[in-house]
């Protein structure tokens, strides 16, 4: 009785597919190096997907280039947009005399409102 009884098996500790039949698709790898440490990172790859020219570094999370033949290779950033900040906009929309004289309006408006016109440095 006990040869026949079933015997269970913990939740995720065996799969129970086989590699039999199955074909991998090729792989490459590519070999990033770090700039700010040195290293080399080693990445696997599909053979049909573009590699990136740039990948994060695992062991400082800076921006590590893909070597070529051992050299690095060049990235273009020229066609990136650069980020504008608020002061950024607000110089296109005014020029710096305009903004002092808003400013000076409304530090007039704030001492007014406060109790009386304070001045600076006195």
């Amino acid at each position: 009785m006990a040869d026949r009884s079933l015997r269970g098996m913990r939740l995720g500790a065996q799969s129970l597919q086989s590699e039999e039949g199955v074909t991998f698709s090729p792989r490459v790898q590519h070999t990033y190096r770090c700039e700010t440490c040195g290293r080399e990172t080693v990445m696997i790859f599909s053979a049909e997907a573009e590699a990136p020219d740039e990948w994060e570094c695992k062991y400082c999370a800076r921006t590590a280039t893909r070597l070529v033949d051992s050299l690095p290779v060049i990235v273009d950033h020229s066609d990136e947009k650069i980020p504008r900040t608020h002061w950024d906009m607000l110089l296109e929309r005014r020029t710096r005399d305009e903004l002092e004289e808003l400013l000076e309006e409304r530090l007039s408006v704030l001492r007014l409102r406060r109790g009386g016109q304070q001045k600076i440095g006195a």
